[in-house]
């Protein structure tokens, strides 16, 4: 196995007004307070969110120090401007109205896409990887496609949603599904063919430009790396840190194997689309779909079944034991749909899973 690739983890976050819950149009303002400390904050598409991203780095512990630092910083400077920063997937208050950015490029997103992106609110967390090449991210996201419905369960923190319980531990990933390019990638035989797929989007106007390609993994048309975009923004920097060290592990397999020759697991679309739903809908909590035998299987066995199958990935970074007692905590306390829920059941009371959400996001790791 050779040396680890480097990574780096964007983190979106919701402002909310502290004494509602309800979503606040300031993040330019947000950013400006956080400027000041040095950190540079990106704006969404919509005015309620902020969005953080580290540097690159060789190891987790160095990861974790810098998504700690960037929680902390925006949460301050939300704070400073009389806002709450929220690690949720999606606003569990109800919320008037997500008024959209004000810059170009946004205004027309808004305006082509309507509703969609008026009703956006939606947190994510996007892990980039080094790749060699943008063929070798292309194998990459051919072969993380059967691994994408467990990251999702794994993540999932949008159970709460308009003062209601969806019924979903990740209504994020429903609402996002509705992008013409968003969920699933499809399987490209090398980045031309991917090249072309985005060249036909933006020709036909079913997307605005390259940057609206929201597969859940594409190769960054930023960086030399692979993205993987499957996951509600988690609810602590431990699971942030734990879900960056298993895509890590992920893409590290998918690299040795496409170095190998090993073949790429065959997926109907309809079987790989039942499987986002289950790990939608249940979480951390039921059974999954194992792609490979057609089966439902709990996910937690499949979660098992992955960590053991890119065990070498992650003892060659060091991450393997990080790994297995996060997700040994997780099962112990729950991930941030489990942690919303049991706030929403004490009382039926929002405000309740705001006060959670709040905790969970500046929880020290």
């Amino acid at each position: 196995m050779t040396r680890p690739p480097t990574l780096g983890v964007e983190e979106e976050f919701l402002l909310v007004d502290p004494a509602s819950g309800a979503p606040v149009a300031r993040n330019r303002t947000v950013a400006e307070r956080a400027a000041e400390h040095g950190v540079d904050l990106q704006l969404e598409l919509t005015s309620c969110q902020v969005e953080t991203a580290t540097g690159v780095v060789e190891d987790t512990a160095d990861l974790r120090d810098q998504l700690v630092r960037l929680r902390r910083t925006a949460a301050n400077a939300a704070e400073r401007s009389r806002a709450q920063l929220l690690a949720v997937g999606l606003p569990p208050s109800l919320p008037r109205e997500f008024p959209i950015t004000e810059t170009p490029r946004y205004l027309d997103i808004g305006e082509r896409f309507g509703m969609i992106a008026h009703e956006q609110g939606i947190c994510g967390c996007h892990v980039h990887v080094a790749v060699p090449d943008r063929d070798a991210a292309v194998a990459v996201s051919n072969r993380l496609r059967p691994w994408l419905p467990q990251l999702l369960a794994l993540t999932a923190n949008s159970a709460i949603y308009r003062n209601s319980d969806t019924g979903h531990a990740s209504w994020r990933s429903v609402l996002w599904a509705r992008w013409p390019s968003a969920g699933p990638p499809p399987n490209f035989a090398s980045a031309a063919e991917f090249d072309a797929a985005v060249q036909m989007l933006c020709n036909t106007n079913v997307i605005r430009d390259a940057g609206m390609v929201y597969w859940d993994v594409r190769p960054s048309d930023k960086f030399p790396t692979v993205e993987v975009r499957v996951a509600d923004v988690p609810a602590t920097v431990a699971e942030t840190v734990l879900f960056a060290a298993l895509v890590r592990g992920c893409v590290s397999t998918a690299l040795e194997d496409e170095r190998r020759g090993t073949p790429v697991l065959p997926l109907a679309p309809y079987a790989l689309k039942a499987a986002y739903w289950k790990a939608a809908r249940d979480g951390l909590d039921g059974d999954g779909v194992d792609l490979q035998h057609q089966a439902s299987v709990p996910i937690r066995t499949q979660l098992d079944d992955l960590v053991a199958r890119v065990r070498p990935a992650l003892e060659a970074a060091g991450d393997y034991e990080l790994v297995t007692s996060g997700l040994a905590r997780i099962g112990e306390v729950g991930n941030g749909a489990m942690r919303q829920r049991r706030a929403w059941k004490r009382r039926h009371d929002v405000g309740d899973v705001l006060a959670a959400a709040a905790a969970a996001t500046l929880e020290a790791p």
